[in-house]
């Protein structure tokens, strides 16, 4: 017997937009989801042109920011989950951002 509550359901994304305040993501099953802006800190500090350069990854479950060098899944939008990345870690690459400007 196959049960339901067993299967994987894949939800995808089609399309990305990042705002000055949200993280705004169209699904392949129609619905629209967003985020706050505050929960990626990257994509906070990134320019609208570094925001705009995404890349789907895995036929859409996740997405990636080649210039922030940031990865964020559907599904850890869906699961509400925030940017694990320690405060160290973005320090560092925040820093490195000012020395390369």
């Amino acid at each position: 017997m196959t049960s339901l509550a067993n299967k994987q359901i894949e939800i995808r994304a089609t399309s990305v937009l990042v705002s000055d305040d949200a993280l705004i993501v169209d699904l392949a099953d129609g619905r629209t989801v967003s985020a706050p802006l505050a929960w990626y800190p990257r994509l906070l500090h990134g320019t609208p042109a570094e925001r705009d350069d995404y890349q789907l990854i895995g036929d859409g479950l996740g997405i990636h920011w080649p210039q922030l060098d940031e990865d964020i899944s559907v599904e850890g939008i869906l699961a509400g989950r925030r940017s694990h990345e320690s405060r160290e870690s973005y320090e560092k690459w925040l820093a490195s951002r000012s020395h390369a400007a």
